[in-house]
């Protein structure tokens, strides 16, 4: 059997679809036979201009006992913050693929996508070749794109065009896994496809890193609030860490390490409230991470006040939930209740509240605890093996006789 797998991002980039992605390739490959391949075509990295990291444009990365997997990384323009350079560079990577896959017959395509595109393209190859298509929904594009667009002009044509590439792409799937369950009443209308909800994980790298440590009699002169990870317009940092931080005063730092398009709007939010307890770092490695993550006091998570995140079920949970520390956690939803149900020792607040989280840390004695079950439940490879085993199993008769 021959499989296409496309992402625009992958291992060594930074961003939850490398991290999602990257160890899904290499457990779909542990379960086939090294008489199937896996073609993956991603791109070089290119989630932050602000890291960089280099990567062979081909690499064979087949395990010693499995599949062949051979990864081919589309070399795509710089991009900035704006939409039109990233469509622009979205645009390298889709005539790339049509390009690599044309000499090609694949028996089925698999796609995972957060902005849609990638599952579109996906869904064009399975027309022109007659195959299967499975796909992984990492976000809610049109919704959240719609959401967050202010420009009504702009609204009203985007609109019936994402809602056309929404039905011809989900139209054309078998199998769809959606990361969040939050995501399940808006694909009630694609009946025909194969659900699942495999959520994304803890990663390796993550656990058995962190054990309780009693705090110092000694009250330490600040406590750190960290904030790892994109700074968008879905974060909506600019909404909350600034006045947060001047109502905490000097008792509290803030520490962001990312990096993103709603990055300006946090500079320009933390200038206006004349803030000095706020330090602002760009991306880093995941051990470097792992290092932050270890001298914080709490870490936080937070998403933009708009209905359409509340579907969402952020990935940084998973890292921040692997560690001891107190989660900060503005969000609603179905994330909220995610929360509630899994993440102990998590100070929940309204989204774009500042005043009600400097509430919850005053009037709560801090804590250290680690969460044995939630880290059990939700490791990052058992979730990718149980996925890749649903996918290879629930494969259309034809394939499954190629897997015999």
């Amino acid at each position: 059997m021959t499989l296409l797998y496309l992402t625009y991002f992958f291992d060594p980039d930074l961003s939850a679809g490398s991290f999602r992605n990257t160890p899904f390739v290499d457990e779909l490959a542990r379960q086939l036979t090294p008489a199937d391949t896996i073609h993956v075509i991603t791109t070089q990295p290119n989630r932050y201009s602000s890291f960089s990291a280099s990567a062979p444009a081909q690499e064979d990365r087949s395990p010693t006992n499995g599949a062949r997997v051979w990864v081919e990384r589309v070399c795509v323009p710089a991009h900035g913050t704006g939409m039109a350079s990233q469509i622009r560079s979205f645009a390298t990577y889709f005539r790339a693929v049509h390009r690599l896959t044309q000499d090609h017959q694949y028996d089925r395509v698999m796609a995972s996508s957060s902005r849609l595109f990638t599952a579109f393209l996906g869904a064009q190859i399975t027309r022109r070749q007659h195959s299967t298509l499975s796909l992984d929904i990492r976000d809610l594009f049109r919704e959240s794109i719609l959401d967050v667009l202010t420009n009504r002009v702009l609204k009203r044509i985007l609109d019936p065009v994402l809602s056309a590439v929404e039905r011809y792409t989900f139209g054309q799937a078998q199998q769809i896994n959606l990361v969040s369950a939050g995501f399940r009443s808006y694909f009630n209308q694609y009946p025909k496809a194969d659900y699942s909800f495999f959520t994304n994980g803890i990663d390796d790298e993550f656990l058995g890193a962190f054990h309780p440590t009693p705090d110092s009699q000694q009250q330490p002169p600040f406590r750190t609030i960290l904030y790892a990870g994109n700074i968008g317009e879905g974060q909506g940092l600019h909404t909350i860490i600034p006045q947060a931080a001047r109502l905490l005063g000097v008792n509290f730092r803030f520490v962001i390490i990312g990096d993103g398009g709603a990055r300006h709007k946090l500079d320009a939010a933390l200038a206006a409230e004349g803030v000095t307890n706020v330090a602002l770092h760009p991306p880093v490695s995941r051990h470097e991470l792992l290092d932050a993550y270890a001298q914080a006091d709490y870490l936080l998570v937070h998403l933009n006040d708009r209905d359409a995140f509340k579907r969402v079920l952020p990935s940084k949970l998973f890292e921040y939930g692997a560690t001891d520390k107190p989660i900060l956690a503005g969000v609603s939803g179905h994330a909220a209740q995610f929360i509630r149900t899994h993440l102990d020792n998590t100070l929940l607040f309204a989204p774009g509240n500042a005043a009600e989280l400097v509430r919850r840390i005053n009037q709560t004695p801090y804590r250290r605890q680690t969460r044995s079950r939630f880290v059990q439940q939700f490791q990052r490879r058992t979730i990718m093996a149980d996925m890749a085993r649903h996918w290879l199993m629930s494969a259309p008769v034809a394939e499954q006789a190629a897997l015999v």
